[in-house]
């Protein structure tokens, strides 16, 4: 099956274009020498010790630099049609000694960016788009302290009875799902840090809800289903840099249909080998977690796939094994062009697709399926934390 790729972009009245790129360019997001810039000083670092408090801490952290809300999962309609979906929010804030003087209601202290995907499994159709605007006047922001991030109409908010609702609308589709937590939210790395290099300041804080239940609809054109599904929420914030010789990362997302989840993502360096950073999580049925460091677990691409936009070439079948863990799984790609190009938002063109996967776990048989994003495929990442 030959996939449809279907990209939206809106487009900005040119004055808030305008002080959007003004500000972009005042903090660029990757060093003139291709490599990680130094993170500013008026910005706080991911240290050890920090303590969660929920719900609040669903809500932004202007402290930190960078901060993102992710979601990902596997949907299905009453005919039985399946779909992948993928919506993200990022905050970037501005350092103070680069933030213009303007009057307040103009003033550019964060910038606001999203990410909306629609995989059509059946048909084939990957259906993308991206945002990127200002705080100020309204048009985009974040609350502290609560689930509330917006950019125009898109938004994610929490209700009452802490379902999180998701909506992100298009000209040629959008989404608009309410997502449960089955399990406590589960703290990756240690000491409430996550690493992303060898030097200690290389870290962010990192959480998950490894299982949602999601319902709601989607829409693709006219046609407007009812879906059902299980989903998957990280939520990420620091002010840290990659490690200097990271060119990018493969992350993985899976529920196992014996009420297991599992989290990894491995750092890679510019010679093809993997960081001693890179970590994951295994989740229990009963929400207990066993963390999996970098000697742990192995990855081998088998497989791989070629944009013809990008060039780049991107493993889609990999063999997980992880011998502590008696785990031996298979994981493939369900679609091969699940590729974003965010020209004009974040500025990186990555893989982040739907993956099933199935093996042996404990001596007995396991199916799932997740969510897999690859990054530095196309281009070296070099986007700060």
């Amino acid at each position: 099956m030959n996939p449809i790729v279907v990209r939206t972009m809106r487009l900005f009245p040119l004055l808030a274009l305008l002080l959007s790129c003004s500000a972009v360019s005042s903090v660029d997001v990757g060093a003139a020498d291709g490599g990680p810039a130094e993170s500013p000083i008026s910005f706080q670092r991911a240290l050890p010790g920090y303590q969660y408090h929920f719900p609040y801490d669903h809500g932004a952290h202007e402290a930190f630099r960078t901060e993102w809300w992710y979601y990902t999962g596997h949907l299905t309609d009453a005919s039985g049609r399946r779909f992948g979906f993928q919506l993200t929010f990022f905050r970037r804030g501005i350092p103070p000694e680069q933030v213009k003087t303007l009057p307040s209601a103009w003033s550019i202290q964060q910038l606001y960016l999203a990410h909306v995907a629609v995989t059509d499994l059946s048909s084939g159709r990957f259906h993308y788009a991206d945002k990127l605007s200002r705080g100020g006047l309204g048009k985009a922001g974040a609350d502290s302290g609560r689930l509330h991030v917006w950019i125009d109409r898109w938004s994610l908010s929490m209700d009452d009875q802490h379902r999180q609702l998701l909506q992100a609308d298009t000209e040629d589709f959008g989404l608009d799902l309410q997502v449960t937590p089955l399990k406590p939210p589960v703290v990756h790395g240690n000491q409430g840090i996550s690493r992303k290099g060898g030097d200690p300041s290389e870290a962010s804080h990192y959480y998950s809800f490894t299982r949602l239940r999601t319902e709601g609809r989607l829409r693709q054109g006219s046609e407007t289903v009812t879906v059902t599904g299980i989903g998957w929420m990280d939520h990420e914030f620091g002010s840290a840099d990659l490690g200097r010789d990271i060119v990018g990362w493969d992350w993985f997302s899976l529920h196992f249909n014996d009420d297991r989840e599992l989290m990894w993502y491995a750092l890679r360096r510019a010679d093809g080998s993997t960081d001693p950073a890179s970590s994951g999580t295994l989740v229990f049925p009963d929400g207990r977690t066993q963390p999996i460091n970098a000697g742990d677990l192995l990855i081998t691409p088998e497989a791989y796939w070629t944009s013809p936009r990008s060039k780049a070439r991107y493993p889609q079948r990999w063999r997980l094994r992880a011998p502590s863990l008696d785990l031996d799984l298979e994981v493939r790609s369900l679609l091969d062009d699940q590729e974003l190009d965010t020209a004009r938002s974040t500025r990186v063109t990555y893989w982040e697709g739907a993956v099933s996967a199935a093996g042996q776990a404990g001596g007995r048989a396991v199916t799932g399926q997740g969510y897999v994003e690859l990054t530095g495929y196309a281009k070296r990442f070099t986007q700060r934390l």
